[in-house]
């Protein structure tokens, strides 16, 4: 059953562009090229990052058994 509070806060989050430890990382996937290959996947966004934008961005993507996952970059 889903969670109707999980759709206004993510229930999982993954950035991209830093560790762990908030580090600027020297290669990563840009959140933009994450959403195109997860769209082509046929997986429900939420909301999307603006794909004419560069650096910071997210987009929420839904999992299988409907909770949110925040996908956001910092850098």
């Amino acid at each position: 059953m889903r969670n109707s509070a999980s759709r206004s806060s993510p229930a999982m989050r993954h950035r991209t562009g830093c560790d762990g430890n908030a580090q600027r990382l020297s290669a990563f996937t840009d959140v933009r090229d994450l959403q195109r290959q997860l769209k082509a996947q046929g997986v429900a966004l939420l909301n999307e990052a603006d794909e004419s934008t560069t650096g910071l961005a997210s987009f929420v993507a839904v999992d299988p058994d409907g909770n949110p996952v925040l996908v956001d970059q910092h850098v």
